[in-house]
């Protein structure tokens, strides 16, 4: 159907005006949504339905489920009367109760709150004045003084949204500590929408939602080292972090590749380690970006990854072991190689004078030390490494290098304790052979350290980790690479952990099976990026929306499977890309603007039976395809 003068007519008098120098005529096509059944349909704009008609974001608001724009899905009651006000957006007001004055970490949190309301404009200029005054009340039980994120920190919040006849909405937020108020406003954020026929901003007008996190760790790790990210990078990355509630940025910043990070006492460490010395995050970056995190509510929690992947910036000290040793293969798992050398005294200063650098700019109340992929090989490749354990009337075995493994281990642990003022900071060590049995026992303390899972999710040794009492983070490499699927770099063929994963895989990746009776040990998990071949330029659409789905498993552990979530996620990946980052592709957008007309379900879709018919006759030439080849039949060819 064409659009009539009238319903040109009908659209302006409902406060829609042509974008600068657009042509209106019998050409323009204008849709609207209804919702039916549950779903919303799209439909062209007419006299008889215009009154009906809304725009995509305002019908999923309601219609079918209640948190249709929320992402994650709340873990609480949500009630949300299917009614909309439209908002003057020059007339918000915040009010955090109980201060005159607020600190910066409140401005700034206000302002990006703001911000994203702008995001949801596309034209201002078109925007229809007028609407209902929102009063943002924000009320906390630390009087709106922050303190650091940490691990035992309640982000529970609940949001309450009213409206009155004087034309005014109050939006009330009740959180322990401003990190569950600032989860509070991202989620009344998602309740706002532009409504693209009316040309307005329009919100939930009453609304009730109590909601909490299953887990308390949820994250994003990325490597720094292998390729260099820009802080506009990292920021872009802590906004998407900040729209989904994860609240850990895992900073893998240095590694046997680079080492780009300034460390005040030890300058000749990024000099001779950075790519380039404008690929050096200086003191003032880091602070920058811890900052930043907190004003999302994200700690920004720094890994020193040793005693492996440490090699470049580390020339001249005589402190390494198999430093760029060729062939490599035959000492770590990627060029170039290195490890620290445990039985040099001096080592230990320098790694205290990075610890005190670290911990001055984050201030982490959780702090990584690495222990991956250490090398036996390497080791042992070093004659004065060798003499120093037979000395000492140690052997060579395996058990004699994680003897020296545990060594190293307790000396950098002391220099932790001494720039962190003895305060006993919780270490997380990656699974490794330090974490098998029996060396777990001999060297690693359940009430001190917490392990970082990469193996599979079905790796038999979790179990025996979580039931020794220790508390883990799960990033099983099988579901939560997120580098995964893509071509070899030292080889041909594909990367070492291919294929690519998809966010359906990352959404079923269930902690409660994973770790089965033990899931109270259970911190909570990450996804990562290693970045040999992923860099600033391609950093967005590895992460997003793939990150956005392990945050609703994190935030909501949903019993549902990944098909109740799809047609939400595919409009939240429009909210990420409306902020300016560039979330990959999941469908073509006909899905989006068609709900439930792309995914096949064969049992419930699919009513005449001739599909699954197909699909089974499909399936037995493919049996039979393969069988023939096997045996290279004749008839095959």
């Amino acid at each position: 159907m064409r659009c009539t003068a009238l319903a040109i007519a009908l659209l302006v008098a409902f406060g829609w005006t042509p974008a600068p120098g657009a042509a209106l005529g019998a050409d323009d096509l204008i849709y609207g949504y209804e919702c039916s059944n549950g779903v919303c349909r799209k439909v062209e704009l007419s006299e008889e339905n215009f009154a009906r008609a809304i725009s995509l974001p305002v019908c999923r608001l309601f219609c079918g489920s209640n948190i249709g724009t929320l992402w994650p899905k709340p873990t609480g009651a949500v009630q949300l009367e299917p009614l909309t006000r439209q908002v003057d957006v020059a007339t918000i007001q915040f009010h955090l109760a109980g201060v005159d004055k607020k600190d910066k970490l409140w401005q700034a949190t206000e302002q990006r709150w703001l911000d994203l309301l702008e995001a949801k404009i596309p034209n201002r200029k078109s925007l229809k004045e007028g609407g209902y005054q929102l009063n943002i009340v924000l009320n906390t039980a630390d009087n709106g003084v922050p303190a650091r994120l940490q691990l035992d920190t309640d982000e529970s919040y609940e949001l309450n949204i009213g409206s009155n006849s004087a034309g005014q909405i109050t939006a009330n937020i009740t959180a322990v500590n401003f990190f569950g108020a600032r989860h509070g406003l991202e989620t009344l954020n998602q309740l706002i929408v532009y409504d693209d026929i009316r040309r307005e901003i329009q919100v939930a007008a009453n609304a009730s939602i109590s909601d909490a996190p299953v887990y308390k760790w949820r994250g994003l790790l990325l490597d720094t080292s292998r390729n260099y990210f820009s802080v506009k990078a990292i920021k872009r990355t802590l906004d998407g972090m900040a729209m989904v509630k994860l609240n850990t940025f895992h900073w893998h910043i240095t590694d046997s590749h680079s080492f780009p990070l300034e460390v005040s006492k030890r300058p000749e460490l990024a000099k001779l380690g950075a790519y380039t010395p404008s690929k050096v995050y200086t003191h003032s970056d880091v602070a920058d970006i811890v900052e930043y995190g907190r004003v999302r509510g994200i700690r920004v929690m720094p890994e020193f990854d040793s005693p492996a992947h440490v090699g470049e910036g580390w020339q001249h000290k005589n402190m390494t072991a198999c430093f760029n040793a060729q062939p490599w293969n035959k000492y770590c798992v990627e060029p170039p190689c290195g490890q620290l050398d445990p039985t040099v005294d001096g080592m230990y200063d320098v790694l205290e004078d990075i610890f005190s650098d670290m911990f001055k700019l984050h201030n982490p109340d959780v702090f990584h030390m690495g222990g991956d992929e250490v090398s036996v090989a390497c080791w042992n490749s070093s004659p004065s490494i060798r003499n120093w354990m037979t000395q000492r009337g140690w052997g060579l075995s395996e058990a004699d290098f994680m003897r020296l493994w545990g060594h190293y281990q307790t000396e950098a642990l002391s220099r932790v304790d001494r720039v962190a003022n003895g305060s006993h900071t919780p270490i997380i060590l990656w699974t490794s052979t330090l974490t098998n049995e029996p060396y777990i026992d001999d060297y690693l303390n359940p009430l001190r350290y917490i392990i970082q899972i990469w193996t599979t999710g079905n790796d038999k040794v979790i179990k025996k980790i979580l039931k020794r009492g220790y508390r883990i983070i799960v990033s099983n490499y099988d579901a939560l690479y997120l580098d995964c699927g893509g071509g070899g770099w030292v080889t041909d063929g594909n990367n070492w952990c291919s294929p690519y994963i998809g966010w359906q895989k990352v959404y079923q990746n269930n902690l409660t099976k994973i770790a089965g009776d033990y899931e109270h040990h259970v911190l909570g998990a990450e996804a990562a990026i290693w970045s040999e071949q992923i860099d600033e330029y391609t950093l967005d659409n590895r992460f997003w929306p793939r990150a956005s789905a392990l945050a609703e498993r994190l935030w909501s552990n949903p019993s549902e499977g990944w098909r109740q979530a799809e047609s939400r996620l595919l409009l939240h990946r429009e909210r990420l890309v409306e902020n300016g980052i560039g979330a990959e592709a999941l469908q073509p957008q006909w899905c989006l603007q068609n709900e439930n007309e792309c995914p096949v379900d064969a049992y419930t879709q699919r009513s005449d039976g001739l599909w699954l018919a197909s699909q089974l006759g499909l399936l037995l030439v493919g049996v039979l395809i393969c069988a023939c080849n096997k045996l290279h039949m004749k008839v095959c060819e």
